[in-house]
């Protein structure tokens, strides 16, 4: 492990101080379930780490006065799987950070921190991405709001500039008739990375149609991928299995993965459409449920 100074902040100020000082080759660690791996392996350095864990407002979890979600970066997952609420409306979420490693991971590591890891296996940011959650970031200019789905700019790269620290992730009102989905493939049963991932989402309007879709797609491209084409299709149609069949199929093409030791291009292409037709069967049966 390389040697660093090690700094923990109670204020959002104080911390984006730190992380802008030019002295300083500053990182943050919230979970510190991937920036600690890195810095002993030498794939980041640093002079200086933030521990951002003891700011409130970063441990912050609530519902919005509009009905959204407040997720302060630094909250574990643990706790947000822990509340009914949460699991009532953000299904998709749910189903992310039950499955990011084990209970001992998911007691320290964040969404927030999954993140701004910005890895295209990450469970954490399909989920985000259906719902249109927005990222609220803190830095020496101020803050600024920006949509999730344009965080993430490249494999382990988002759009974080000198200084700025992401304060929260801010969940839109889920509406009636609504409901979601998150799955993703592993060659192991716990303790291993998205292969291939997809989380959906679906509005049903009174007959029981599809009125809204989205489909966004993991571990296969750079970043995320929204289907478009297969949100396309489903719009206005009753749902059936050949319907969500025919929406796996549209969402293959959306896919533009490797070949690796994990799986090949073919391989990763095909877990796409199962995986999207899988997911919009739970979240139209999650919608129909959904009737408040």
């Amino acid at each position: 492990m390389q040697d660093f100074d090690y700094a923990a902040p109670i204020s959002t100020n104080e911390a984006v101080r730190l992380l802008a000082d030019p002295a300083q080759k500053a990182v943050v660690l919230a979970g510190g379930t991937d920036i600690l791996v890195l810095l002993r392996e030498r794939r980041r350095r640093a002079t200086l780490v933030v521990d951002v864990k003891k700011i409130a407002e970063l441990n912050e979890l609530a519902m919005t006065a509009e009905g959204g979600l407040f997720l302060g970066a630094a909250v574990p997952c643990s706790r947000i799987y822990r509340e009914a609420t949460i699991a009532e409306k953000y299904s998709a979420l749910t189903d992310a950070v039950k499955i990011i490693g084990g209970w001992q991971i998911q007691s320290r590591a964040t969404v927030g921190g999954n993140l701004c890891n910005a890895s295209p296996a990450a469970d954490s940011i399909p989920p985000l991405a259906i719902y249109d959650a927005v990222a609220e970031i803190a830095g020496p200019s101020g803050r600024r709001q920006m949509p999730v789905a344009e965080f993430c700019s490249g494999v382990g790269k988002n759009v974080l500039a000198r200084g700025e620290l992401l304060v929260a992730i801010i969940f839109p009102p889920t509406p009636v008739h609504s409901g979601a989905a998150y799955q993703r493939f592993i060659p192991r049963n716990e303790m291993d990375i998205a292969v291939a991932s997809a989380a959906s989402y679906v509005e049903l309007d009174d007959k029981g149609a599809i009125r809204k879709a989205r489909i966004v797609l993991g571990a296969v491209a750079p970043t995320t991928v929204r289907a478009t084409k297969a949100e396309e299709a489903l719009i206005g149609q009753q749902p059936s299995d050949a319907l969500f069949i025919k929406a796996g199929e549209l969402a293959q093409l959306a896919a533009s993965p490797i070949d690796d030791m994990r799986g090949t291009v073919e391989y990763r292409k095909h877990l796409c459409g199962v995986l999207t037709r899988r997911t919009l069967a739970i979240a139209v049966e999650r919608a129909a449920a959904n009737k408040k």
